[in-house]
């Protein structure tokens, strides 16, 4: 079953994130926090009509990851839970997704608002927000239930996942 997969970074995402630590967990945590994307050049035209967005989906490489684990604590909880069941970045293959505020574009740069991952990310892909597709009703949030999300502006990122130091990360070892 296992099959090479190769991707390339089609830009940079820059932030005013230098370090992991102190960094927001989510990008709605992150409203006020502005950032941009080099694209490279030669998918500058692929970004046509995308101006007319107020929003955009980023899929990109958490690439301080070093190795992943199957069972974390999240940010939002004190207990273990599955790596999937979370967002956590230590995962089999570390691809982030940050939905952010659409800015504007000049060129192959696109400025964006409530960035939430470090400064020098390779961004994998960009697609457009669509409102009334891409949300859902009725929807279950599994262990999230029974954790409050209120304070998921207040929460930063402890280094927890980018380092073997943390007790928490430890207790799922």
């Amino acid at each position: 079953m296992k099959t090479n997969i190769i991707y390339q970074p089609i830009g940079i995402i820059r932030t005013p994130f230098k370090e992991i630590t102190g960094m927001p967990i989510q990008s709605c945590a992150a409203t006020g926090t502005e950032g941009k994307i080099e694209l490279e050049p030669e998918f500058a035209a692929g970004l046509f009509d995308l101006e007319g967005f107020s929003h955009i989906i980023l899929l990109y490489h958490f690439h301080l990851v070093k190795g992943y684990k199957l069972y974390v604590v999240p940010f939002m909880d004190d207990k273990p839970h599955g790596i999937y069941a979370t967002r956590a970045p230590t995962r089999p293959n570390p691809i982030g997704l940050s939905i952010v505020e659409l800015k504007r574009i000049e060129g192959s740069v696109i400025y964006i608002d409530g960035v939430d991952m470090v400064d020098g990310t390779p961004l994998l892909d960009i697609k457009p927000f669509f409102g009334k597709i891409d949300n859902r009703e009725n929807v279950t949030r599994g262990w999230l239930d029974t954790v409050s999300e209120q304070n998921v502006t207040k929460i930063k990122s402890d280094g927890r996942f980018y380092s073997n130091k943390s007790p928490k990360l430890n207790r799922c070892e």
